[in-house]
């Protein structure tokens, strides 16, 4: 869906699907800190185009990337300390957005202003809100304290995908699906049958669930060394908010080898911005707490992962060319398992309703 309101009714109890208009009052990833500098780069989130870039001291600044004058894009202008010089006419905008200088005028025009957003760095992540502005509550930013944390050590990656962010966190919250769309590194018969328990606090919906006594899958035995046994594995999976889902996993070993953790921590960050319904910037981390300079983990860890999470892009991507080319309707089944992303998806269509206004009684 483009940034322009198209028609959408929404259900009195209903479930968020790849229409649902977008939320937009809320905190989504700009990208990794490190992608953002002195260089303007532009992207588009919820199908508005913003221009990011950095000032002399660091600070990021996030502008529309249209001069107001002409749609001229000002990505790519240049930057005369901080000020943003649109590379059509020579405008000229503070990281306010306020226009300091138009070369072909005296006297700069008062409503001669560019659109910001605002922005906050956490750690390793810049967050934009693409909303009201008045709203921007930075309180509200999700949590990710462990990618700051020296105790901690992450790989990490992105790349974006033809998806909606409905499917998206729906997929992060289906366990089931671990052992038949990535054999041999996240998923086991076994955990695709262990219980689960669901709960909602507030908005955010949580899974918990245990595994004792078997065998670890690749992404967490193959690092930890414990291939060879039997161990207890526990998660606690987490839909924080529209932009992130966070899995916390514990790997047990109670009988460990000399020198060796009896438990091994892992967080795992699933980071998503919708560019549009039907395309999605991802941005993931996979944290750990042990063998912090093990290059080789590392590189195991990045590898691992990202076979991974190409297997739930051409899954999803698969799903909605599905969707959206197949003329024949389908109502599509759930079953107990599928309770998570139920839950989650009331959560969006509540949130959505709300901001378009409606009041169901």
């Amino acid at each position: 869906m483009s940034y322009t309101e198209v028609e959408f009714t929404f259900e009195p109890g209903g479930y968020a699907d790849n229409a649902t208009p977008l939320i937009r009052n809320c905190w989504y990833v700009a990208g990794f800190a490190s992608e953002i500098s002195r260089d303007i780069i532009s992207r588009r989130f919820l199908g508005v185009d913003v221009a990011l870039y950095r000032t002399l001291a660091g600070e990021p600044v996030a502008v529309r990337n249209r001069c107001p004058h002409r749609s001229f894009p000002l990505a790519k202008g240049r930057l005369d300390g901080d000020v943003l010089v649109c590379g059509y006419h020579g405008m000229q905008f503070d990281p306010s957005g306020r226009c300091v200088n138009m070369p072909s005028m005296p006297i700069v025009p008062a409503n001669a202003n560019v659109r910001t957003f605002p922005v906050a760095e956490r750690g390793p992540i810049v967050w934009i809100w693409m909303g009201n502005p008045d709203l921007a509550d930075e309180s509200l930013i999700p949590n990710t304290e462990w990618l700051a944390d020296p105790a901690w050590k992450s790989v990490r990656g992105t790349f974006p995908l033809n998806s909606d962010y409905v499917s998206m966190h729906e997929n992060l919250l289906d366990q089931t699906h671990f052992p038949f769309l990535h054999p041999g590194t996240v998923g086991t018969l076994e955990y695709a049958r262990s219980k689960l328990k669901v709960r909602q606090e507030g908005e955010t919906v949580i899974i918990d669930r245990s595994l004792k006594n078997s065998p670890p899958p690749g992404i967490y035995g193959i690092p930890t060394n414990l291939m060879h046994k039997n161990v207890d594995r526990l998660s606690e999976a987490r839909f924080a908010s529209p932009a992130m889902h966070v899995a916390f996993a514990q790997i047990i070993d109670h009988e460990p080898a000399e020198g060796r953790p009896s438990v091994y921590r892992f967080n795992i960050t699933h980071l998503v911005t919708p560019e549009s319904n039907g395309r999605i910037h991802y941005w993931w981390f996979n944290t750990r707490n042990f063998d912090l300079d093990n290059s080789k983990t590392d590189d195991f860890l990045y590898e691992a992962s990202t076979k991974a999470y190409l297997e739930d892009v051409d899954a999803l991507e698969a799903i909605l060319n599905a969707v959206q080319t197949d003329v024949e309707p389908q109502f599509d089944l759930n079953f107990a398992p599928d309770k998570p992303g139920l839950m989650m998806r009331k959560v969006l269509h509540q949130r959505a309703a709300a901001e378009a206004g409606y009041q169901f009684a």
